[in-house]
C-alpha cells in the first residue's frame, strides 16, 4: 500500500493523502462509528465527507449485525455507464439542450408495459412507487452525457467495448421514495440501532433492501432510455454498480456485513468515479495483484472506492459563497465547455464545481493507495439535474 492508506486508529482506516483535504467531523464520525456493537473494521475513501451522524464515503464490516441507518435512505444508490450511438463529433449543444424539456416528468402510458415486464423480471411486487422510475432526483442525482478524452488503457477499453466517436450517458440515481419509505419504517421501529442477524425484523429489512437496490437498477435504466429516446438514438449499458447498499461479504475468513454508503465495490469489475458537473470523470479498473500486500489492501479498504469527487462545502452553503462572484446564468456553463441544466436555482449553487473537491487528487490518492488503474478520463459534454425540487 502507498502513502495514500493513513491508519486512524486499531479499526479504522483512511484512503487518503496527508495533502488531501478531509474535514475533521468526518474522520470524527468514522471513529463514532467503529465503536457501534458488531463493527469489526471502518475506511474512509478520499471523497469521505460529514453525513446526518454518519460519514459518506466509507464502508463497514459488522458481524452479527446490520446498521441500516449506515446505508441511508437512497437504497442501491449508483452509477450506469452506457455508450450511445450518438457521435461525439456530430454533437450541437445547442440544439441538444433544447430536449430534455420535459425528461423530469413521471413516465408517461407509453411505458407502462416497458415498466410492468421489467418490474416482473427484477422480481419487484412493492406497489406505490412506479411514477418514480425514470427520474433521476435531487441532490447530486443526474445524468450526463460525455466524451472520452484520453484513453490511458485501449484493450480495457476495448473489452468494455467502448469508442471515443461514441458519446457515452453517466446516470447516477437511487431508489428514489422507495429506500426512503424502507429507512423511515426501520427508524420508527428501531431508531438508530442494529438488527440482530437472524431476527425476523433483520429478514424483513434485507428482503425490502434487495428489493430497493433492483428498484434503482431498473430506475436507472429506465433514466437511460429515456435520455436515449430524447437524442433519437440507441444505446448499450457498459457497467452498472450500486454505492449505497449491505451485503453479506466474507473478510480475512470472517463472515460478516459490509456496508457501503457513498463507497463504491472494487470487486465488481470496471467502475467510473464521476467528478463535479465541471470536472473530468475517470473510467478506472479496480487492481488485485499478488505484488500488493493483499491482507492489508483488504483491512484498509475493505473492498471499496471512492464514489465521486466528495463535497468541500455543505449544501445550503454555497449560494452565500458563489453568489457575489456567479449570476445563475454564468453557472449554465463550465469551464471545460459543457452545458448544465437545472431548474432548481438553489441547486444550481448547492451543486456547483467549486462545491466539489478536483476529482483528479480522489483519483491519485487510490492510484497511490494501489487499488484502481485509471482506464480513461471522461469530459462532460451535459449534465442535467432536476428541473424541480428534489
Amino acid at each position: 500500500m502507498g502513502k495514500s492508506v493513513q491508519k486512524i486508529t486499531d479499526k479504522v482506516s483512511l484512503i487518503a493523502s496527508a495533502d488531501t483535504w478531509i474535514e475533521v467531523l468526518a474522520i470524527q464520525q468514522l471513529i463514532k462509528t467503529s465503536e457501534l456493537n458488531g463493527m469489526q473494521r471502518v475506511a474512509g475513501m478520499p471523497d469521505l465527507h460529514p453525513g446526518r451522524g454518519y460519514p459518506i464515503g466509507a464502508a463497514f464490516f459488522t458481524t452479527n449485525k446490520i446498521y441500516p441507518a449506515l446505508v441511508g435512505n437512497d437504497i442501491g444508490c449508483g452509477m450506469a455507464l452506457w455508450q450511445t450511438t450518438a457521435k461525439v463529433a456530430k454533437v450541437n449543444l445547442d440544439k441538444l439542450a433544447k430536449k430534455f424539456t420535459h425528461i423530469e416528468l413521471p413516465l408517461d402510458e407509453s411505458w407502462f408495459s416497458i415498466i410492468e415486464s421489467s418490474k416482473a423480471a427484477k422480481n419487484i411486487t412493492i406497489k406505490g412507487y412506479d411514477s418514480a422510475l425514470g427520474t433521476i432526483g435531487g441532490g447530486n442525482h443526474f445524468a450526463e452525457f460525455q466524451a472520452i478524452d484520453e484513453i490511458y488503457n485501449q484493450s480495457a477499453l476495448d473489452e468494455l467495448g467502448l469508442s471515443r466517436k461514441h458519446l457515452q450517458l453517466l446516470v447516477h440515481s437511487g431508489s428514489r421514495g422507495l429506500g426512503q419509505s424502507i429507512l423511515v419504517e426501520h427508524i420508527a421501529g428501531h431508531n438508530h440501532d442494529g438488527l440482530c442477524e437472524g431476527d425476523a425484523d433483520f429478514k424483513d429489512y434485507m428482503s425490502k433492501h434487495d428489493e430497493a437496490v433492483r428498484f434503482a437498477e431498473l430506475n436507472r435504466e429506465l433514466i437511460a432510455k429515456r435520455f436515449l429516446e430524447a437524442i433519437r438514438a440507441n444505446g448499450e449499458r457498459s457497467l452498472d454498480i450500486n454505492h449505497n447498499l449491505v451485503s453479506a461479504k466474507n473478510i480475512n475468513g470472517c463472515d460478516g456485513w459490509l456496508h457501503r454508503k457513498g463507497a463504491t465495490p472494487s470487486d465488481k469489475g470496471y467502475v467510473v468515479i464521476p467528478g463535479s458537473r465541471g470536472d473530468y470523470s475517470y473510467l478506472v479498473k479496480p487492481v488485485f495483484t499478488a505484488l500488493i500486500a493483499v491482507q492489508e489492501s483488504i483491512n484498509s479498504s475493505l473492498f471499496s472506492l471512492a464514489h465521486g469527487a466528495g463535497r468541500k462545502w455543505q449544501r445550503g452553503e454555497c449560494h452565500g459563497r458563489l453568489g457575489h462572484k456567479y449570476k445563475r446564468e454564468d453557472l449554465y456553463r463550465t469551464a471545460l465547455g459543457s452545458r448544465v441544466i437545472c431548474g432548481n436555482k438553489e441547486l444550481l449553487y448547492d451543486e456547483a464545481p467549486q462545491a466539489y473537491k478536483k476529482c483528479e487528487t480522489v483519483i491519485s490518492d487510490m492510484v497511490d493507495a494501489g487499488l484502481i488503474e485509471v482506464v480513461a478520463k471522461l469530459r462532460p459534454v451535459l449534465t442535467f439535474k432536476t428541473n424541480g425540487g428534489c
